[in-house]
């Protein structure tokens, strides 16, 4: 079943989700070539090229279409500037089961962008879409990634540990679980 994005595009004020668009190939080849996010998602190509772009806003536009995956730009709230990535996919929709992942360009880092998205993601996930659980998991050695979560409201839970393998960094990762359930929200 499609899922349909909200519209109109989740905002609060100051940062913008919505649905990538063939305009971003730039924006994504560009934000996609950080060695600091290829580092931590290795299933990213180095080097990241236009056609990977494209195939991912293809493959984003599809996630929405079968319903099994929402894949967000998160931008500036006047639309402008792609400030990094928020995604959700289900991983067990009976259950209402999903987990979030997303990155942020160099430029925007630091600036809380990732906390404020994830914050939209989550109350749109949980309340509206109906998710009875969003999680999360972050490479432990990615503290930027784990204070994004815990900024935002997530819970630790514990550590998977060596739940994969990263090819790029040539380590087994493990990876910190977070959750936030539809009590929790803020």
């Amino acid at each position: 079943m499609p899922l349909v994005p909200p519209d109109p595009p989740l905002s609060d004020g100051v940062v913008t989700l919505r649905p990538w668009r063939e305009e971003d190939v730039p924006s994504l080849v560009s934000c996609c070539g950080d060695a600091e996010i290829a580092a931590f998602i290795d299933q990213i190509p180095q080097p990241y090229r236009e056609e990977d772009a494209r195939v991912y806003v293809e493959h984003a536009s599809a996630g929405w279409n079968d319903g099994t995956e929402a894949a967000f730009a998160l931008t500036a709230a006047d639309g402008g500037e792609v400030l990094g990535s928020i995604g959700v996919r289900w991983l067990d929709p009976e259950q209402g089961v999903g987990e979030v992942g997303y990155w942020v360009r160099r430029e925007a880092r630091g600036r809380g962008v990732a906390t404020r998205g994830l914050q939209l993601v989550a109350r749109w996930t949980l309340r509206e879409v109906g998710l009875a659980r969003l999680q999360l998991r972050a490479d432990e050695r990615n503290a930027p990634s784990r204070r994004v979560a815990q900024n935002a409201g997530f819970t630790e839970e514990g550590t998977l540990r060596s739940a994969r393998f990263n090819a790029r960094q040539r380590r087994r990762v493990d990876f910190v679980m977070y959750s936030l359930l539809p009590g929790e929200l803020a």
